[in-house]
Formats: structure tokens, sequence, C-alpha cells
């Protein structure tokens, strides 16, 4: 059987729950879709404990993990591995105390290129089982954007929990919405 995350969203899901387990109350997922530069960056920023240089640096080797509950940690390696099978990089910064900013970087046309992927079923799982994080999702393509921050959610349903079904629904119709106009747009 294999493992490894198909869809770069799992990667992301992966990545932003990492995040949570860190102690993070804020996070950044920005995806840019540059087709002119034939470029797709994934951006996800944590306001989390951070870690040192020297866990920064080996965060992606497979046989390494800071956590407790598995001996190995291999989310971040198969994502370097997806980017670099693209033509791609992963850059891991890090400081203690401040958080995290990980990007991926694929070349957008390369045949080994994983699929995006559903990025509406990631931020709702993520608003599941983290609705008092505070999430800003920021998806680009060819100059046009979709912009989904949970404070302002927040804000306009006054007080009502984001994981509660009628919000889940509202947040669901509103990023799938947009993820149709794109497929066809383009």
């Amino acid at each position: 059987m294999n493992h490894k995350m198909e869809d770069l969203s799992l990667h992301i899901l992966d990545i932003a729950e990492n995040s949570i387990e860190a102690g993070a109350h804020n996070i950044s997922i920005t995806i840019d879709e540059d087709v002119p530069k034939n470029l797709l960056s994934i951006e996800i920023a944590d306001d989390g404990r951070g870690m040192s240089v020297e866990v920064a640096e080996r965060a992606a080797d497979p046989f390494y993990t800071t956590r407790t509950t598995r001996r190995v940690g291999l989310g971040l390696a198969f994502l370097r591995e997806a980017a670099v099978a693209a033509n791609g990089r992963l850059d891991i910064n890090s400081t203690p105390g401040l958080g995290t900013t990980l990007k991926a970087v694929f070349q957008l046309s390369h045949v080994d290129r994983k699929p995006l992927g559903s990025m509406t079923e990631t931020i709702l799982a993520l608003m599941t089982t983290a609705a008092n994080i505070d999430i800003l999702y920021t998806h680009r393509r060819n100059g046009r954007s979709v912009v989904l921050d949970t404070r302002e959610i927040r804000h306009e349903l006054g007080g009502v929990p984001l994981n509660s079904v009628g919000a889940l629904s509202l947040i669901r119709d509103y990023l799938s919405q947009k993820e149709e106009r794109w497929r066809t747009k383009y």
C-alpha cells in the first residue's frame, strides 16, 4: 500500500495540523498559481513555537521527528520529494518562539507535479478540528484571488462557532463557488 499523499492539499493539511500541535493560534496558507512563470508556490506560516536552525534543517528528514507519538516524520519528506520531482524545492524558515514559514515551489506544468486537490475540504477539515485557530487562506491564480479570513467570518457570524454546521456549510459554499468559477474560466 502506498502511503504517500497524492494531492498537495493533503500535505497542506498535514503541515497545518503540525502548526496546531506546535501551539499556533494563527495560520496563513497562501497558494499562488503563476501560469506565465510556470510556477506553483505554496506557503504555510504560523505563530507556533518554532524550531531551532538545527531542527529546521532536519525537519524534512524522514527519520527525524520531534513528535513522541510516532518514530518518523514523513509529511515534510514527502512534500520535499514531491517538490523536487516537479523541478521545485522546499524551504523551511523558523525562529524559536515566533513560528515557522514553509514554502514549497513546483514547476506548474511539470508532468510529475501532483494535483492540488480540494482546498475547500482541507480548509473545512482544519476548521472542524481547530475552530479556535485563525486561518488566513489566500489562493491566487492568474491575477485573481480568493481570500478567506476566519477573523472576518467570526465577526460576521457574531459568536456562532466556526465549526457549527451552518458556518461550515457557508464556508463550503463560498469556497466551492470560487473553485468552480476558476475551473470554468481557465
